[in-house]
């Protein structure tokens, strides 16, 4: 008798009757076949709007930040905006993967693996607009602290501009290292299935000749362990230090103790919203609706719901300290500038997409609804971008001399920029999509006995009792 480990009142991770060897042809074989047309589209366009990226930060190295519409009051304005934007965007990746892992939640195999990909490739978007912004971009190493010889010219290490370099590359090298972790028994697979010999050599390569022992297999699940507690501080500590360029400041609407956990909230917010995003499309592309299930939407969508309302509490909390404080600039500056002031209306767009629209995920209906997911995704980005445009440029184009007001709107190079990194990022995601495997193979094959529906309906209610009684022995034996 098989005893299983969960009961069956709790829905499948794995649909459809599935062995494994369905599991590996099914996740597998999109990579041996030839990418469809709609494959070619995205690529296409994610090419053209990557080489319109690169023209505008040409135009704009070449000629200086002049070419973008920063002035005296606004010395950030898109460029940092996105920024943000883009860290936000690479935090639920590294959140599945990694507090999901030392939770033991079984719902993360489906959707890790594209989530950590959406994790680095966001990252790589986020690193470049301080990096450009700066100028002399052939400057960029001032940025490290290394021993030179240039006598004092040191960084300063009180900026929280330079915590953003320590933070944000450990975060993306952590989670490079435990996504390549969790890549290497796929890529054998691979390897065993390939047909040319150049594919043999270079998924072997790249799988550092796993074969699949025990001794493999106890290694691979410490290290995954060991880089799943590196990462789970820095998905607090990353956005907190971003906070702080912020709220170190004497800025009003920027000097406030709440950022951290909020600017937290907000990320998890957006970045849960990208992955459904992306998970939605890829779905639906390479017919993975039996590993990326209902269920798994269903989930995520209750961490947005959630976070959304904490993203909201804090919008509320900001109005009430504004008014509390007795600031009158901090009053002006909630009240005249960001609610109802020229640059008014994206304060209301921020609140009706990141804190009303989020409410409808109380209803299950809508929880698990594939196209309110897909638009409701979408809306959450948007209004997570504008929360950092809100932050950042309401804050900025009305200071405390009112013959230094300005009105901002971005110059071409600008959204050029921002475009180009949208180029980049789903380049990015399309190559991964079309040579690494979407899903991670193995961790959907060790959840399959005990979460996959055909072997959930073969269970009789002896063999659950016996099963549940036997888990409630193993722990109370532990």
């Amino acid at each position: 008798m098989h005893l299983k480990y969960e009961s069956t009142l709790r829905e499948p991770l794995v649909n459809g009757v599935k062995d494994y060897h369905k599991v590996t042809e099914d996740i597998i074989s999109p990579i041996e076949a030839k990418p469809g047309k709609l494959w070619y589209v995205g690529f296409f366009i994610s090419l053209t709007l990557l080489a319109f990226g690169a023209f505008s930060v040409t135009w704009e190295v070449y000629y200086g930040t002049g070419v973008w519409n920063l002035n005296k009051t606004v010395g950030w304005g898109w460029d940092i905006t996105n920024f943000v934007w883009w860290v936000g965007i690479g935090h639920a990746g590294t959140l599945i993967s990694a507090i999901l892992l030392l939770f033991r939640q079984g719902w993360r195999t489906g959707v890790n693996r594209a989530a950590e990909a959406m994790t680095i490739f966001a990252v790589m978007c986020a690193g470049q607009f301080p990096i450009f912004h700066m100028g002399r971009v052939w400057m960029a190493f001032f940025v490290l602290p290394y021993p030179n010889t240039r006598g004092p010219l040191w960084v300063n290490f009180n900026s929280p501009l330079l915590w953003d370099v320590f933070a944000i590359s450990t975060y993306f090298t952590v989670s490079l290292l435990f996504w390549y972790t969790g890549l290497i028994p796929d890529f054998a697979t691979v390897r065993d299935r390939a047909k040319t010999k150049l594919r043999k050599l270079l998924y072997g390569v790249a799988s550092f000749g796993w074969t699949g022992s025990t001794k493999h297999w106890q290694r691979h699940e410490s290290l995954s362990l060991v880089l799943a507690g590196l990462s789970t501080p820095l998905v607090l500590s990353v956005h907190t230090i971003v906070s702080f360029d912020f709220a170190t400041s004497v800025i009003p609407g920027w000097h406030t103790t709440i950022f951290p956990p909020y600017f937290v909230a907000g990320a998890i917010f957006s970045g849960f919203a990208m992955v459904n995003t992306l998970l939605i499309i890829t779905r639906k592309i390479l017919h993975l609706e039996d590993y990326i299930t209902i269920g798994h939407l269903d989930a995520m969508n209750r961490v947005i719901v959630l976070t959304g309302s904490i993203v909201g509490c804090a919008y509320l909390t900001e109005l009430f300290m504004a008014w509390y404080s007795g600031s009158q600039y901090e009053f002006a500056e909630f009240y005249k500038y960001r609610a109802a002031g020229p640059l008014g209306w994206s304060y209301w767009i921020m609140m009706t997409c990141n804190v009303i629209t989020p409410q409808v995920f109380w209803f299950r209906k809508m929880r698990r609804s594939v196209m309110v997911s897909f638009i409701m995704s979408i809306i959450v980005n948007i209004g997570m971008w504008f929360e950092r445009f809100v932050i950042i440029c309401t804050s900025l184009y009305r200071d405390y001399l009112p013959s230094s007001w300005v009105y901002y709107r971005p110059a071409w190079p600008e959204v050029g920029f921002y475009l180009g990194t949208f180029g980049l990022f789903f380049t990015c995601y399309f190559l991964f999509a079309k040579y690494f495997p979407v899903i991670a193979v193995a961790e959907i094959k060790h959840v399959l006995k005990t979460s996959g529906q055909n072997f959930k309906e073969k269970m009789t209610p002896y063999e659950e009792q016996d099963a549940e009684k036997f888990a409630h022995d193993q722990a109370h034996a532990h």
